[in-house]
């Protein structure tokens, strides 16, 4: 799947002040590869996606969904499955009545002991997801928030400005020396990384089959 921009090339403009050339070219080039770089280090896709399946793991009372935020509405059911292995059953799961939904984290009832057992009768101990789980749920952002906005520009306009990665270069009687944030094109720095920690997966509680 290929995956947006999280920064257009009329930002890139705006950012460096100057026209930049259009795509293909190096200022897309740039840009994709700026994204890339905030996707792996958040571990999320951050653009909005509508109806995304995918099977996770279960086994326990709550249920992480890895892509944040979580969109639900009218326009983006969250539907989910648990799977019985063995029997071939598939047994959906309502919100309200067989799990809590707490962003992106799904209850499945209280910690025991308890009177409140979400979800019975079932075939495995109740409060508990079944091995695996299919989800359908939509997340990411409609408007890519400013913060990454920003990263993705300052990381593009790095690339564009110091392809090479010198430390200086000289012409004519023009010097310039690069800082060593800015030698390290294309990587985050440590400010980037302190803004996106709001953004990134905390942890993998859940595993993809």
């Amino acid at each position: 799947m290929s995956l947006p921009l999280l920064a257009t090339e009329e930002e890139l403009q705006h950012y460096l002040q100057q026209p930049v050339p259009l795509a293909p070219g190096p200022a897309q080039l740039a840009l994709r590869l700026a994204s890339a770089a905030v996707r792996r280090f958040t571990r999320q896709i951050i653009s909005f996606v509508a109806a995304d399946e995918l099977t996770v793991m279960g086994g326990e009372r709550v249920l992480t969904l890895p892509q944040r935020p979580v969109v639900v509405d009218a326009g983006n059911p969250l539907t989910v499955v648990e799977l019985v292995d063995g029997a071939g059953l598939e047994i959906p799961a309502v919100e309200g009545r067989d799990f809590l939904r707490y962003g992106a984290e799904l209850h499945r009832g209280e910690a025991w002991p308890t009177s409140r057992l979400m979800g019975w009768p079932r075939r495995y101990p109740t409060g508990i997801w079944a091995d695996r789980v299919k989800v359908i749920y939509s997340h990411g952002y409609l408007e890519v928030p400013d913060e990454i906005v920003g990263i993705v520009l300052d990381l593009a306009a790095a690339s564009l400005s110091n392809p090479r990665r010198l430390r200086s270069e000289a012409s004519g009687q023009v010097s310039v020396t690069y800082t060593v944030e800015t030698f390290g094109t294309g990587s985050l720095t440590s400010d980037h990384r302190a803004i996106l920690r709001d953004f990134k997966r905390r942890t993998l509680s859940v595993r993809l089959t």
